[in-house]
């Protein structure tokens, strides 16, 4: 299977599990608003993705898939299904002591970390507190079902990983027609959501351990021990731990300086659900596929197969992120409204939401960059250098959301969080150049150039197409706004696609391949 078709494999089951994300979040959206229960469900759940993120997709998509492709590989499957044993046994002992004390200590971390200005109205304050505490417990199955995508990856079975998401979504989804059914009340739909957050964390796993049968690949848990391999793994995991989760933090600072703001906080996460669908078809595919498979080419000393790799990842990567960041940043409002306008989502909440979602757009094409970089580093288990660049990025998005949030409110904070990930994009790209670890190839810099070209062209086209119709969209009903924001759809693609094929930023012949295998 070639390196884009992989992508296209986890991008698309990603990209299904973002459009059901969409309808979970419009049912929200209609059902709570941005009001105070939004809020608080918002907040709570970010905390355990937090932690999610420096125990799953930091620590193992970073430390553990390398370790485990040598054992593999060098090794064999005995070997590696010994030292996967050791790793289960001292990561669901760790996360269980975690889970403990944070539910113990709820209270102080909402007060301090989650959403200290929530102290303000106690009956926010609760609720955010006995949210936090109900779906914390999801973070253990999300960990241990990040391991177990690591091992499958490195099996090259990525499909089974990349759909298990889908299940949080349908999880959601049903636990909000369910509400509107029996019309709870809005604290009591957020209790539900928080029960079907963790309720969907073990279906999840559920599905992974289905997957691990279908490969035929099995482990033993051991007794915890610190055996030379799991020293060796915490020394990795530890800073690549904190760089994945970095992103995170950023995003909790952010929320932090917004629970000044009444209903910033859920402002910021339409929004953020919006520019995750590209972000998540396209980032997280490169994500997932690029480490194992750059890891395999260093392992084997074939440096021609790595800069081949990354080459490709990054063209992959422009290609279909700069018109969609071009396009959330020039017409957001169409795209908010047919998504969430309706009930408790007022236009007043479009027009608030579409500015950040603008705001966010504009670091869209860093964040995908920043999934090109990191396994560079990763790859040859260089943890600190991103760490280090991650700890600058967390210090400019902390002090430019101090800066920019009396002003601007929670777009600036969706400011402060894009230019923070350029930050981050550049000194990681810059240090492999330095190091002259990856310096992309003229032909792919030559195509990047065409495809911001082209993404311009693309969108003056629908900037005056969306100026045109703007009037008549905002006094459309539902089915009208839907054929207009399609129609725009069509302009771009009819704009950038023909463009991009004319100027060679897109690989004439590697879509001419594409085409030739799914006509025969």
């Amino acid at each position: 299977m070639s390196l884009i078709r992989k992508f296209a494999s986890v991008g698309g089951a990603t990209s299904a599990s973002r459009v059901l994300g969409f309808v979970r979040e419009a049912l929200i959206a209609s059902v709570l608003g941005a009001g105070p229960v939004a809020d608080a469900f918002y907040a709570a759940f970010r905390f355990p993705n937090l932690f999610r993120r420096l125990f799953a997709e930091g620590a193992f998509n970073s430390a553990f898939v390398p370790l485990f492709a040598k054992e593999l590989e060098g090794n064999g499957e005995e070997s590696a299904a010994k030292f996967a044993g050791e790793v289960f046994s001292v990561l669901f002992m760790i996360l269980l002591v975690l889970t403990v004390l944070a539910i113990a200590f709820m209270p102080f971390l909402v007060s301090t970390v989650i959403a200290p200005a929530f102290a303000d109205t106690p009956s926010k304050f609760e609720l955010t507190t006995q949210l936090a505490r109900i779906m914390f417990p999801y973070l253990i199955a999300m960990s241990l079902m990040a391991m177990l995508s690591g091992i499958l990856n490195s099996l090259r079975d990525y499909f089974i990983a990349a759909i298990a998401p889908v299940l949080l979504n349908i999880t959601l989804i049903c636990v909000l027609i369910s509400s509107l059914y029996l019309e709870l009340d809005a604290a009591s739909v957020g209790i539900a959501l928080a029960i079907g957050v963790l309720l969907s964390g073990v279906l999840q796993l559920g599905i992974l351990v289905l997957g691990m049968k279908k490969v035929g690949f099995s482990f033993k848990p051991r007794k915890p021990r610190m055996s030379p391999a799991i020293k060796r793994l915490l020394a990795l995991a530890a800073p690549a731990a904190l760089t994945g989760g970095l992103i995170q933090i950023n995003l909790v600072v952010g929320q932090i300086i917004a629970s000044q703001q009444d209903g910033a906080i859920a402002l910021l996460s339409y929004a953020d659900r919006i520019y995750q669908l590209p972000l998540g078809i396209i980032g997280i595919a490169i994500g997932v596929v690029l480490l194992p498979e750059l890891s395999r080419a260093l392992r084997a000393g074939d440096q021609p197969e790595a800069l081949k790799l990354q080459n490709s990842s990054m063209e992959f990567a422009l290609a279909l992120i700069l018109p969609a960041s071009v396009a959330l940043a020039i017409v957001p409002e169409p795209i908010v409204a047919v998504l969430f306008e309706r009930g408790k989502f007022t236009p007043e909440t479009t027009e608030a939401t579409a500015a950040a979602l603008a705001a966010f757009s504009i670091g869209l094409p860093s964040f995908v960059l920043i999934k090109v970089f990191q396994p560079a580093y990763f790859a040859r288990e260089d943890m600190r250098t991103p760490l280090w660049f991650s700890l600058i990025s967390l210090i400019i998005n902390a002090g430019l959301s101090l800066l920019l949030f009396p002003t601007y409110g929670h777009v600036g904070i969706a400011v402060a969080t894009s230019v923070s990930a350029w930050t981050t994009a550049l000194l990681l790209g810059g240090t492999l150049w330095w190091r002259n670890d990856f310096r992309p190839s003229p032909k792919t810099l030559k195509r990047c150039l065409m495809m911001a070209l082209s993404s311009a062209v693309m969108g003056i086209c629908i900037y005056f197409a969306a100026d045109y119709g703007w009037v008549l969209f905002a006094e459309s009903g539902i089915l009208l706004r839907v054929l207009l924001l399609l129609s725009l759809i069509l302009i771009a693609i009819f704009v950038y696609f023909p463009m991009a094929i004319f100027t060679d930023a897109l690989d004439r012949e590697a879509l001419k391949r594409s085409l030739g295998r799914r006509r025969s």
